[in-house]
């Protein structure tokens, strides 16, 4: 029983140092931020309209009836010659989207726009195979991407090519996402806080200090020639995205982020769809890094440029270690305090604003330059690192399975449209019951630690308590779609020697 007395608080620390470790990238990163803030892109001057290049729009849908129909007349809308347009709905739908799609297509073809609806019959390596696909026929040299949940604003193309123009070395312009549903419930504005943190910090920093950064798979336009080079779509991770934007800046690439050129998008309005789409992204991160990081280190590339790829792509790490200190910490805290409340401040509290206060002050910096100010957003950000705990059951299942299977299986994130209608649902799985037994052992432990006066540990138990608490419910208690639609939301890839996936074209 002494060993373990022993243990418990020495794995504790360890941890709990590890953990600040993100913390301090965070500090890092909002350093960076501030010392560049005032770094813009400069666009050059553009040609006439009768000088302009064919941009090719692609709409990679996958079972979207209730937000097609805004998708691609947002599209068809672009500021962009007509002559020079062409839009590609890339449809996988197994659903009555593609009838939707089509009917779409046909009635702004009527008015002059160059719409092809591609339906695959079959869904070889889902989006990036989709992508790839629609590269078979595509008109343009520059290449533009949205998502089924973005609505791009008219003068995007032209406000993105101008930073494309005269620039033949600048392979991607990204722009900033923004959010149509924020403020639908508690969980949209929470996530609304952490995206603009990696938009409006982690992006800018990377771009304007001369450090990787990568495509989010939308609302950004790539040239042609880029993809290529790069060795184009693949699918043997769940993040093609930023695949291809490791292998395209390796291969000499420069890239663009336009930080005040937003696009607005949909938010996970339910915390399954919410878990569906972070697990995705934090599991193919892992297959990414497995896959380009041995490369990308032994590059000759800057130190910071591979430290910070490194840290990037293994962000999702520090779940694990929350969820070891989410399971150490009250059996920790009580051996070790013994009822000294000076040993437990001496570690906890410096620690605690390392590793969690950091980060508060991160997404207070991301919301007051995103929004001009915290006035009515303050009280998201403790609720923010409480959501960001509360996700590690989930995150830590993402992480294993990234590090550990090269499955490629592509979960979508449903999407709730305009009418706020859920035809889609993501099935419940068991971790709700782990972190809500998480939840009552951190309760248990704030009491145990109230009482021994240990209170140096209060915030950090409080904060996992709430945020285990909060997940888990939220996941149980996830609405049921308004109407009934297809249970399935992925399927198997099939064999990466499959042919060529067959297409049927209506124009």
């Amino acid at each position: 029983m002494s060993a373990l007395a022993d243990l418990i608080p020495a794995a504790y620390v360890a941890v709990l140092g590890l953990a600040s470790l993100h913390g301090a990238h965070r500090v890092q990163v909002l350093a960076g931020y501030l010392r560049t803030r005032r770094q813009q892109p400069a666009p050059r001057a553009v040609p006439a309209d009768a000088n302009l290049p064919v941009i090719t729009v692609q709409l990679p849908i996958f079972n979207e009836e209730t937000v097609v129909g805004r998708l691609v007349d947002a599209a068809c809308r672009l500021d962009w010659p007509r002559d020079r347009l062409q839009v590609q709905i890339l449809d996988d739908s197994t659903d009555g989207t593609t009838a939707l799609a089509r009917a779409q297509a046909e009635a702004w073809r009527r008015q002059g726009v160059d719409v092809t609806l591609l339906h695959r019959v079959d869904r070889v390596g889902f989006k990036a195979g989709a992508l790839a696909a629609g590269l078979a026929t595509a008109r343009g040299d520059l290449i533009a991407i949205f998502d089924a949940d973005f609505l791009p604003p008219p003068r995007f193309l032209r406000e993105v090519h101008a930073h494309l123009h005269g620039q033949p070395d600048v392979g991607m312009v990204q722009a900033r996402w923004g959010h149509l549903n924020e403020h639908a419930n508690l969980l949209t504005r929470l996530s609304a806080v952490l995206l603009d943190g990696h938009f409006v910090l982690e992006h800018s920093y990377r771009n304007r200090t001369g450090r990787f950064f990568n495509f989010n798979g939308t609302a950004g336009i790539w040239r042609r020639v880029c993809i290529d080079e790069a060795g184009g779509w693949q699918h043997d991770t769940l993040t093609e995205d930023l695949d291809l934007s490791y292998r395209a800046q390796l291969a000499g690439w420069r890239f663009v982020y336009l930080r005040d050129l937003v696009v607005p998008a949909e938010l996970p309005d339910s915390m399954r769809a919410f878990k569906a789409q972070q697990h995705r992204w934090a599991k193919g991160t892992l297959q990414t890094a497995r896959k380009l990081l041995p490369t990308l280190l032994r590059a000759p590339l800057p130190w910071r440029v591979r430290t910070e790829a490194l840290a990037h792509m293994t962000a999702n790490l520090a779940y694990p270690l929350v969820l070891l200190l989410a399971a150490l910490m009250p059996a920790a805290v009580l051996l070790r305090g013994q009822g000294n409340l000076a040993r437990t401040l001496w570690i906890d509290l410096p620690v605690f604003l390392l590793a969690t206060g950091s980060v508060a002050v991160f997404y207070a910096v991301a919301e007051a330059e995103a929004w001009g100010s915290l006035r009515g957003r303050a009280w998201r950000l403790p609720l923010t690192l409480a959501l960001g705990a509360g996700m590690a059951v989930s995150q830590t299942r993402a992480v294993i399975a990234g590090l550990t299977s090269r499955d490629a299986t592509f979960v979508r994130t449903p999407k709730a449209g305009d009418a706020g209608a859920h035809r889609y649902r993501v099935a419940l799985d068991w971790t709700p019951l782990f972190e809500l037994a998480l939840s009552a052992w951190c309760a248990g432990g704030m009491v145990a630690a109230w009482r021994a006066g240990l209170w140096g540990s209060l915030p950090f138990m409080a904060l996992f308590s709430f945020g285990f608490g909060y997940v888990g419910l939220a996941s149980l208690l996830d609405r049921p779609p308004r109407t009934r639609a297809p249970a399935a939301e992925a399927e198997a890839d099939p064999a990466t020697t499959a042919p060529e996936p067959a297409l049927n074209v209506a124009r």
